[in-house]
């Protein structure tokens, strides 16, 4: 084949490299504990190895120059291990896995675990910060800097109950990211669930008057949401193909596509997005949809890096 032959972008995204480990990062909370839960289903599923690591604090300067650190660092005073190792403790249903710890910074040393990993899975709001948040600094950061798809998961009595699994990927079909496609229907296949597919469009489409008003016109919309249809249909097709055990469900809506997506977590074991492709001097750019359904959808979103293989 000669080099410039054209790449299927559905063949372009491989299934999971079972060689990387799933990293999930740890520190004791609440969240982390259903982080945890998440990781070992998820490291079952793809036949992986489980890496569980806690970021531990280390010491902090003071002004004058002395360190006081934060926690005991003695090796067999760390808690958070100690909780880990406690709740996994005589299970028979876990993957090969490593509890780990890591002195450092969660906010910078977090997000290069994900380095080597084919996931990585972190709570969504830690020890720290207010507990309105609901996603706190080191689930953004991760979600904008980490080399591999974050999974972000909050607690699962959160969703509502569906009648089927079902995976929802965010899909716009004007800037579509393979990557973030070919992880959707992994996650799918994987999950044995339906993907439900959310396209949302301008909408209600506008359109300007001899009066000079701007009236809703279902003729328009009507075309728009046609275009953005068969947009979609040609994008998902080789994904199809590839994956014919996966069933698709396609919703090509007006409105807000933040909005659509929140709404449709409360149903889904997993939300996909992808991270916006361009780079800013102090590190990569997290589009507006992707920083608002981290924030505000229910049960797990995963963030999906456009460089991902």
């Amino acid at each position: 084949m000669s080099d410039d032959a054209p790449v299927d972008p559905a063949q372009a995204t491989p299934a999971p490299d079972r060689d990387a480990p799933v990293v999930v990062a740890v520190d004791g909370s609440a969240g982390s504990d259903h982080a945890l839960e998440w990781a070992l289903t998820a490291a079952r599923l793809r036949n992986a190895r489980l890496r569980i690591v806690h970021v531990r604090q280390y010491a902090m300067p003071l002004a004058d120059g002395p360190y006081m650190p934060t926690i005991d660092h003695r090796p067999d005073a760390d808690p958070v291990v100690e909780r880990v190792r406690g709740a996994l403790e005589r299970r028979a249903d876990l993957p090969p896995l490593t509890v780990e710890i890591v002195e450092g910074a969660p906010g910078r040393d977090i997000a290069p675990l994900g380095d080597e990993a084919q996931l990585l899975v972190l709570g969504s709001r830690g020890r720290g910060g207010f507990a309105s948040l609901l996603l706190g600094s080191n689930g953004l950061a991760c979600a904008r800097e980490a080399a591999c798809p974050v999974v972000v998961v909050r607690p699962d009595e959160e969703l509502t109950a569906g009648a089927e699994p079902c995976v929802v990927l965010g899909l716009d079909p004007l800037s579509p990211h393979d990557d973030t496609i070919g992880f959707a229907f992994v996650e799918a296949a994987l999950r044995g669930a339906v993907l439900r597919v959310v396209c949302a469009y301008p909408g209600p489409v506008l359109v300007y008057t001899a009066t000079g008003d701007f009236v809703t016109s279902a003729e328009a919309d009507a075309a728009t949401a046609a275009q953005y249809t068969e947009l979609a249909g040609e994008q998902l097709a080789p994904f199809q193909e590839r994956n014919p055990q996966v069933s698709v469900e396609k919703e090509i809506l007006p409105g807000d596509a933040a909005g659509l997506l929140v709404d449709a977590s409360r149903e889904a074991e997993l939300v996909v997005v992808g991270r916006h492709q361009s780079r800013m001097p102090l590190g990569r750019l997290m589009g507006s949809v992707t920083n608002a359904v981290l924030l505000h959808a229910k049960g797990a979103v995963a963030v999906v890096p456009p460089e991902h293989r």
